[in-house]
């Protein structure tokens, strides 16, 4: 019973905080709404017993929001003086939604403490004697091994052309010449001075 109220649960505020995420006008709050989406997910995750999937979407995906957040939401053009004077007037909202996120984590450990999940019936079954994280690190690297690589050269390709794209040369920079570096001798750049005592070195 407590397994079925907790899926509800998480799968009513995953539907929710994800539809927030895309109609909220302020970016600020999106990512908010996207955080929440992500935990809620992490309990669905927990309650079919892909622990592992779980811990990646809290800390994965959330340190990416997190991340999200400093480095592109800051940058937006955003009057944090206008959000800061509303901190007080939207605190007990606040307040609610964590209370309420606390009794959700607590549904959570007690539905994956007291499941009984039949893992014949699952689609691929997990052995008795390996743990959820063992089972998918040995499937991960035998029977997808090429599949894994595949994925891991198109986010390399992707981060790549990311880069190219966004590169752009800058006329006020000082740009680095490898080559002239590389191919630099040491005589060219130190001079040996056979400095007087007392007299000092000139530049």
């Amino acid at each position: 019973m407590i397994q079925l109220l907790a899926f509800y649960l998480f799968a009513i505020v995953v539907c929710v905080s994800g539809a927030f995420t895309i109609l909220s006008r302020n970016p600020v709050h999106s990512v908010l709404w996207l955080i929440l989406a992500f935990f809620n997910a992490a309990g669905l995750m927990l309650l079919v017993g892909a622990e592992f999937i779980a811990m990646l979407l809290v800390i994965v995906y959330v340190g990416a929001v997190a991340v999200l957040f400093l480095f592109v939401v800051m940058m937006l053009d955003i009057d944090f003086a206008e959000l800061r004077a509303g901190v007080a007037r939207y605190a007990a909202v606040g307040l609610l939604l964590a209370l309420g996120l606390v009794a959700e984590i607590i549904v959570a450990v007690g539905a994956w403490s007291e499941r009984a999940v039949d893992m014949s019936r699952l689609i691929a079954p997990v052995p008795g004697d390996k743990s959820n994280i063992e089972a998918l690190g040995a499937l991960l690297y035998t029977r997808y091994l090429y599949v894994f690589e595949g994925a891991g050269l198109v986010l390399l390709v992707a981060m790549i052309g990311a880069i190219v794209l966004t590169y752009r040369k800058r006329g006020d920079v000082k740009p680095q010449n490898v080559g002239r570096q590389v191919s630099r001798r040491s005589k060219d750049a130190v001079r040996k001075v056979d400095a007087p005592v007392g007299q000092g070195v000139q530049l």
